[in-house]
């Protein structure tokens, strides 16, 4: 699960694939091109703010953005271990944008207010695996957290109640999505993950098993290495979800390829990711 340990050997395969590479990445982030998520279609005009929620176990610092007008599907997002970061609000201004009420979250609110990555996406994972296991080690932690984000986003006018809601997760995020689905079966109506770590494990209560239970509609999008590592999940995945699920191994993509300030951050493959994101909602949440 957020493992930058990515050889040599394999960033040279996905430059040879004519994809963007290390150096074109360096100019681009340093020009903060990077950052600069591809506009909407028909964009809606948003309005967003820092909020605090609150939880069982305090307060969460999050962003929230929707629609300026109207009511409007929530979204929960589940950030990596990077946590809220610039890149995560804009990720979730371009969704609002396409007509939903989003919060992402910081994660890890109990050990300090964002941002918890000193260096957004540059910071050494090595420093906040700690941070990310006292969380995700914890069921208990994700699945309260997860109600009380749910429950905050039915108290907002700009939220329709009468739509289910969608939830969605990056790296880390994509087991806790999982997790938000089976803590709130009757609100949840789509899941996303995205280069999800952790989704299929041997325990009884691994975060595929207990999303498998749930009516919603799921996109799991998995990067090429982590199949490489794990080439056994994406058929417990299949299995576990039949046709509730459209789970597809993204050739060319390396683990972290969607938010736009990654190191490995894949645009063509991002976009594509993203499109199918939009069905999904589109289709689950209508």
């Amino acid at each position: 699960m957020c493992d930058q340990d990515h050889s040599e050997k394999e960033l040279l395969e996905y430059e040879s694939r004519g994809l963007v590479t290390r150096r074109q990445f360096g100019v681009l982030l340093g020009a903060g091109v990077m950052m600069m998520l591809p506009p909407v279609q028909n964009a809606v005009a948003v309005t967003d703010s820092e909020v605090n929620v609150k939880t069982p176990d305090g307060t969460s610092d999050c962003y929230f953005v929707h629609p300026a007008t109207g009511t409007a599907p929530g979204v929960l997002i589940w950030p990596d271990i990077f946590g809220l970061r610039p890149a995560f609000r804009e990720m979730g201004k371009r969704l609002a944008q396409s007509g939903y009420s989003v919060l992402v979250v910081n994660p890890f609110y109990r050990q300090q207010k964002a941002p918890t990555a000193p260096d957004g996406a540059k910071t050494a994972i090595n420093t906040l695996t700690p941070m990310m296991n006292a969380f995700v080690s914890n069921v208990n932690f994700v699945v309260s957290d997860a109600k009380a984000y749910i429950g905050w986003l039915d108290q907002q006018a700009s939220v329709a109640k009468n739509r289910k809601m969608g939830t969605q997760g990056y790296c880390m995020g994509g087991p806790l999505a999982f997790r938000t689905a089976a803590a709130m079966p009757d609100r949840v109506g789509a899941v996303g993950s995205f280069h999800g770590g952790g989704l299929v494990t041997m325990a009884p209560d691994s975060p595929h098993l207990v999303a498998s239970k749930t009516k919603a509609q799921f996109l799991i999008a998995i990067a090429e290495n982590d199949d490489m590592r794990a080439p056994n999940d994406k058929t417990a995945l299949k299995t576990a979800f039949g046709s509730n699920a459209e789970i597809e191994v993204y050739t060319g993509s390396m683990h972290g390829w969607c938010p736009p300030d990654s190191g490995v951050y894949n645009m063509p493959l991002a976009e594509k990711a993203w499109t199918r994101l939009l069905a999904l909602y589109g289709k689950a949440l209508a």
